[in-house]
């Protein structure tokens, strides 16, 4: 049974940084398609950062040098790296994990190449 959960959320003033971690179990986060999206209210939850299977990484506009998505494989967890954070960062942030693995596996910032999803935590950013 694949879980994952997000931890790290807040609440930040404009400016300040967050991490967040995204802790796998029944699921092996080295090699595989993870990514992390947000959904704010009334909004579609949309995808912020993904990383691939060989370590390369794509990012929304919207974040693209202020939030790096790494991952730690001995220790199994995901992490976002939020910097110079914005209102308009406020969101539901989850962590997706693809469902297969290897050459030719579509990994995108899509909602319909992640298969498994994290219950999501909180970012606030007030100006």
């Amino acid at each position: 049974q694949v879980q994952l959960v997000e931890s790290g959320g807040g609440s930040v003033q404009a400016g300040g940084s967050l991490r967040l971690s995204c802790a796998a179990s029944g699921y092996i986060i080295g090699g595989a398609c993870m990514g992390w999206f947000r959904q704010s209210p009334g909004k579609e939850r949309v995808g912020v950062a993904r990383i691939a299977s060989d370590g390369s990484t794509t990012y929304a506009d919207s974040v693209k040098g202020r939030f790096v998505i790494t991952r730690d494989s001995a220790k199994n967890i995901l992490f976002l790296q939020m910097t110079s954070l914005k209102p308009e960062d406020t969101a539901e942030y989850y962590c997706a994990a693809a469902e297969f693995r290897g050459r030719g596996v579509r990994c995108s910032t899509e909602r319909k190449d992640f298969a498994y999803w994290g219950q999501g935590t909180q970012v606030a950013v007030s100006s």
